[in-house]
């Protein structure tokens, strides 16, 4: 439940501390006193949207904090728990809104988003605004009150969950039809660079072999006079290399006995002697090997050729041919076992509508039960709100099978009986406002005492209503009170009589500024409020005794 309130620079609020109490709370004050202005900053604390026109002229920002008992709010706390933000059964939300149109939020002192903290709100109170029943006329909003009345929360996640599956299985269908010429096409087309891949037949590591001696092949001209050159400069018999360093290691060979530090130069010879021998041997192996046959450069050219072509063919380099056929003939593969057929996709579809329609004929079963019985209470109610000769109904049409939705396989709509002898119509055709106003009432009561919400806020739902129907407004307000906190701001007495506390919010006004005060009024005080709500500027001493008779018969 909601336990105090601090509003600071907040419209006209220059500052504000409201403490809240179980049952319910009545908020009056004279018109332009700005009652409303309490919903508007819990509504700020809640996490909606608010401009800079929500800071007090003249202040740097606004700011509102509310502090909720959550010990016995079983969703909030697993919220909380969720996001890391528990701390125990008291909640604090804090929201400033910055001159420079800059917010922030806070849940039990750390800093969450304003989308967080809207969905936290969500799960402690619920605020019904003076114009709810115009929202009641939209057949979305029947049908959801229904349903939340049915609690058939679970079983239109249920519906959902089939619809959805439903669809997805129309969509593979028409997927499968759209595509199949394509598919046809597309095989074909991959069928024959698979062909002309396995025509090929281009081993994977054979790309840089077949580059590597075809470059060897058309150069063999050069290579063999370059090899032979090279062979000469090593064995030529008068000045090759191995026999100019064959005389320099003789030389050092007699001259090493008289200078021992000769060893060095003469065994480095040695080994050079050695090198250029065995690099002779091998220049001759080349040479002998090079011999290029003709046939075998003609087939070489012709398989290069192929490669580069193909290459071309799919716009890449030879060595990434083998990436690009294992691609086709995986899609290829893919495409050949594309999934069902159209026989099993038709199947699945059948299979999906039939979970659809026992899923939606579960919920048409609770919807039916729920109808009725929200049916007689709102009658009933409706009864004593002025209204004994009306009938309420909530009437449920079944959708074609084109028509079927995710919400179930009926449409919902509220129908009114006026007066005895007339005929059942719907909402949005009854002309009285007034009318209007009490039977969201009555919906509103029955479908909130179904809820889990802890605080229920109604902004002028009385409106247009006076008399010993606005008596039968407080009493119905009374009575959700004993199960729900509940805040109602209301310019009838009657109403006003039937709280279980009362706060009076008043305007003060001098020659540089406006502001607002909101006060708890004690029962002498509630008294004194009574009679200004029955008797406007002159207030009687008859019209205040009836105040305090009205209180007290209220109070019993």
């Amino acid at each position: 439940m909601l336990v105090a309130l601090r509003i600071d620079n907040f419209a006209i609020v220059e500052t504000a501390e409201l403490e809240f109490e179980t049952g319910l709370t009545a908020l009056t004050g004279e018109t332009g006193a700005g009652k409303s202005l309490v919903v508007d900053a819990l509504l700020l604390a809640l996490g909606e949207r608010a401009g800079t026109d929500a800071i007090r002229a003249g202040a740097e920002q606004a700011e509102v904090t509310a502090v909720f008992d959550v010990g016995a709010v079983p969703a909030a706390q697993a919220w909380l728990a969720d996001n890391e933000l528990d701390a125990g059964d008291e909640c604090i939300l804090r929201r400033t809104v910055r001159a420079d149109g800059r917010s922030r939020s806070f849940v039990n002192g750390r800093p969450v988003a304003a989308g967080l903290l809207r969905e936290l709100g969500q799960r402690l109170v619920d605020i019904h605004g003076q114009h709810a029943y115009q929202a009641l006329l939209r057949p979305a909003a029947q049908r959801a009150l229904l349903d939340r009345y049915a609690d058939a929360g679970p079983l239109l996640a249920q519906v959902a969950t089939a619809f959805d599956a439903w669809q997805a299985a129309a969509r593979a269908i028409e997927d499968a039809d759209r595509n199949a010429a394509g598919r046809v096409e597309r095989l074909h087309l991959l069928r024959f660079q698979a062909d002309e891949f396995a025509t090929l037949a281009l081993a994977a590591d054979e790309w840089p072999q077949l580059d590597a001696e075809l470059r060897r092949a058309g150069h063999a001209q050069a290579l063999a006079e370059g090899g032979a050159a090279a062979l000469q400069a090593l064995d030529d018999d008068s000045a090759g290399a191995y026999r100019l360093l064959t005389q320099a290691a003789g030389q050092l060979q007699r001259l090493v006995g008289y200078d021992a530090r000769l060893t060095e130069p003469l065994a480095l010879l040695d080994g050079t002697l050695a090198q250029v021998a065995e690099a002779g041997s091998a220049l001759r192996h080349y040479l002998d090997a090079l011999d290029v046959d003709p046939a075998r450069l003609r087939w070489l050219e012709a398989r290069v050729a192929a490669v580069m072509a193909q290459a071309r063919k799919h716009q890449v380099t030879p060595d990434a041919l083998a990436g690009v056929q294992a691609a086709v003939e995986a899609e290829l593969a893919a495409l050949d076992d594309a999934g069902p057929g159209r026989a099993a996709l038709d199947q699945a579809l059948r299979a999906a509508w039939q979970r659809y329609e026992a899923a939606a004929a579960r919920l048409t079963a609770v919807r039916e039960g729920a109808a009725t019985r929200l049916a007689e209470i709102v009658s009933d109610t409706i009864g004593g709100l002025g209204m004994p000769g009306a009938r309420f109904a909530a009437a449920l049409t079944p959708l074609a099978a084109g028509e079927a939705s995710a919400q179930g396989a009926e449409r919902v709509e509220f129908l009114i009986r006026a007066n005895t002898g007339d005929s059942a119509r719907p909402l949005a055709q009854v002309a009285s406002g007034g009318e209007l106003s009490r039977v969201s009432l009555a919906i509103q009561a029955a479908t909130l005492a179904q809820g889990d919400i802890p605080t229920l806020i109604f902004d002028e739902v009385d409106v247009g209503i006076g008399g010993a129907v606005a008596e039968t407004v407080g009493r119905l307000l009374r009575g959700l009170g004993g199960e729900r906190q509940v805040l109602c701001i209301t310019h009838l007495p009657q109403v006003a009589a039937q709280a279980h506390q009362h706060l009076r919010v008043s305007k003060q006004s001098d020659a540089t500024r406006t502001t607002t005060a909101v006060e708890h009024l004690p029962v002498a005080a509630r008294v004194d409020e009574l009679a200004r709500m029955l008797g406007g500027v002159k207030i009687t001493e008859r019209t205040r005794a009836h105040a305090a008779e009205m209180l007290a018969a209220a109070q019993v």
